[in-house]
């Protein structure tokens, strides 16, 4: 078998919250171990964590976010272009279960010279069957966890254990990587209030009855809100304060 990687491979994916320039080095051991400890649990070897690919995003580079597969393997595939319509993630489309592959669920369903190098290629290095299944995150972002190796298809109790621990790691992932999110001022309790009833439609005259203000001191709350947001208007204020959870 070809020489593995000895560290983890990091992404950033638009804005994600699992990124390389805030990973250290102490992090980068630790997740690699429960990523790693994930593949052993399913009974493969190799992991991947990748962004679910989007119309506006589907390169494989731009969304991977860790891996341990061989450098070599990892360039070769994401030169192919080929993992936004790979028979995985086709699957995965159309199922919340996970899916299990004895062949080269990477590659296109073309049976074209490309397939066929592709299979090769992951045959090569012992990426021979693939058990994968999607998670998503608190804000809805959604993400592929795939191991692969020689390993059999996991039972039904081995595959509840598997996706568990998973989203146990991606909880993990997420809140170190966005605990030190969020504004550098803190909102009152009025400009937050204000902020929740703005994002259910209401108007600074509808607020001001429903917290029995002034419509004048409901801008004034708004405003205030926007600032400490960095917001020029009220709908980006308000889709930051969710993207803070303050709302």
């Amino acid at each position: 078998m070809k020489e593995r990687n000895s560290a983890i491979r990091w992404g950033a994916v638009d804005g994600s919250l699992l990124s390389a320039q805030s990973t250290d080095e102490s992090e980068t051991n630790a997740h690699l171990e429960s990523l790693t400890g994930l593949a052993q649990l399913a009974g493969f070897e190799y992991f991947l964590l990748a962004a679910f690919p989007r119309g506006d995003k589907t390169g494989f580079s731009g969304n991977c976010l860790a891996s341990n597969w061989p450098q070599e393997l990892l360039d070769f595939y994401s030169g192919c272009d080929v993992f936004h319509h790979s028979k995985l993630v086709a699957s995965l489309k159309n199922t919340i279960l996970p899916v299990f592959s004895d062949g080269v669920p990477f590659g296109s369903a073309a049976a074209n010279q490309e397939s066929a190098r592709l299979n090769s290629a992951f045959h090569g290095h012992g990426l021979s069957s693939t058990v994968a299944f999607t998670l998503h995150d608190a804000d809805l972002q959604q993400y592929i966890f795939a191991f692969s190796g020689r390993g059999l298809a996991p039972s039904r109790k081995q595959s509840a254990d598997l996706h568990y621990k998973s989203a146990e790691v991606l909880e993990n992932l997420v809140f170190e990587k966005g605990k030190d999110l969020g504004p550098a001022e803190r909102l009152t309790r009025r400009e937050i209030e204000c902020l929740r009833w703005s994002a259910a439609g209401k108007s600074s005259e509808e607020i001001a009855i429903i917290l029995e203000l002034s419509t004048h001191t409901v801008a004034g709350y708004l405003k205030s809100a926007m600032r400490k947001l960095d917001s020029v208007n009220r709908m980006q204020a308000v889709a930051r304060a969710y993207r803070y959870r303050l709302l």
